[in-house]
């Protein structure tokens, strides 16, 4: 058994975020102007918080998974899941809160959160199959 690599920089395991955070920046104004028209001031809130929550998750998600790496990579799965499971309870009961409340932006922001998830999975797998990532192949026994 042969000894893990010595951690790297976090910046190293970072490099896929501006993709996702560009198209997070696009969605913001996209959503702003949508939600405004559609739905006026409460929209466009609605919509640019729901774009700004998907986008702080999933960069906190990724520093986190990022950080597991560099300290022990045998981490990784159980930080990414934890983070995903926190994620999802803590915006499901932000949603629940929020429709309770009457809230008259929760639609916009349901859009945005979804939208923005889409597009910061889709910038991701543009970043994934464009980088150029070396690999090797490994036979197996001969």
């Amino acid at each position: 058994m042969t000894a893990p690599p010595p951690p790297g920089p976090l910046r190293k395991r970072l490099r896929h975020l501006p993709s996702g955070l560009i198209a997070s920046a696009v969605l913001v104004v996209l959503g702003a102007v949508l939600g405004g028209v559609l739905r006026g001031a409460p929209g466009a809130f609605g919509a640019v918080a729901g774009v700004l929550l998907v986008a702080a998750s999933f960069t906190v998600s990724s520093v986190l998974i990022a950080w597991a790496d560099s300290v022990h990579p045998p981490l990784v799965l159980p930080v990414g899941l934890m983070t995903y499971a926190l994620k999802l309870a803590l915006i499901g009961l932000l949603m629940v809160r929020l429709a309770a409340s009457g809230w008259p932006g929760l639609i916009p922001m349901c859009f945005g959160i979804a939208a923005a998830a889409l597009a910061w999975t889709t910038a991701q797998a543009v970043w994934t199959w464009r980088a150029r990532i070396p690999y090797v192949e490994i036979d197996g026994p001969q």
